[in-house]
């Protein structure tokens, strides 16, 4: 039996990257999953290899800045499995730029979507979780929340999101609900790809720039950070919360 048998989980931004492999790792410790993404044909792909493992998805399409589509989407959850247990709140976007460069839609964008959204997903989530006294939520974050050039936008919401984790872990834990976070590095997704291009070399530049400066001489991969959030989400992980762990292949400040 797996540690996520019986259990409900949503996982937003899910239709790639990072966002697909947590619900590929949770459904495959078990868990049912609503896969969250403005790019339903891509969360439907990730349901049919959820539906290969033997376990169940719900592909839906939602913009998490948006609190009517939240509060739809996860009453759409509820009733197609009975219940919630787990939230990752993993839906993101950049928009890089140097602070001189950087619109107000740059900052209201990414902003929206890292911080709103999982404030409103969240929100929304404990209201399930509360009466039976029991979840576990789990944000990610980013080591860019502690400052990266180009990221002014970025590093404010990842980490804002860090100080949304332990304020939302004090006032949830009576109910039996875990809060924490997940801040991965460098992680070889699309994102990273649009990082690469953004500064004007390779993908292929990047990583290899990266490895060279890290002690376990590689990048990380999406099962990375799934492993972690799948610890964090399961009941291995029930005295803790409140906390960041950085998932990067390296010592963190």
């Amino acid at each position: 039996m797996g540690r996520m048998e019986g259990k409900v989980a949503i996982v937003t931004g899910a239709a790639r990257g990072i966002g697909a492999a947590v619900a590929k790792q949770l459904a495959s410790e078990g868990a049912r999953v609503g896969v969250f993404d403005l790019n339903v044909e891509g969360a439907k792909e990730v349901v049919a290899e959820i539906q290969s493992m033997g376990s169940d998805g719900l592909a839906l399409s939602c913009d998490v800045s948006k609190a009517d589509q939240v509060e739809t989407c996860f009453r759409q959850v509820v009733d197609s499995f009975g219940r919630l247990d787990i939230v990752v709140n993993n839906a993101g976007v950049i928009r890089d730029n140097l602070l001189y460069k950087m619109t107000e839609d740059d900052w209201d964008t990414v902003i929206d979507i890292h911080l709103k959204g999982t404030f409103l997903c969240s929100r929304e989530g404990q209201k399930y979780m509360v009466p039976q006294r029991s979840g576990k939520i789990v944000n990610v974050s980013s080591t860019s929340a502690l400052g990266n050039r180009g990221q002014t936008n970025y590093s404010a919401a990842k980490a804002g999101i860090q100080g949304m984790t332990r304020t939302m872990a004090i006032e949830l834990g009576p109910f039996g609900i875990n809060v924490n976070a997940v801040a991965p590095g460098f992680i070889a997704t699309e994102m990273t790809r649009a990082t690469a291009a953004r500064i004007g070399i390779s993908f292929e530049q990047l990583t290899e720039e990266f490895v060279k400066s890290n002690p376990i001489r590689r990048v990380g991969t999406p099962e990375d950070i799934a492993k972690a959030v799948a610890f964090l989400a399961s009941d291995d992980a029930a005295y803790i919360t409140g906390q960041t762990l950085y998932v990067a292949g390296r010592p963190t400040v």
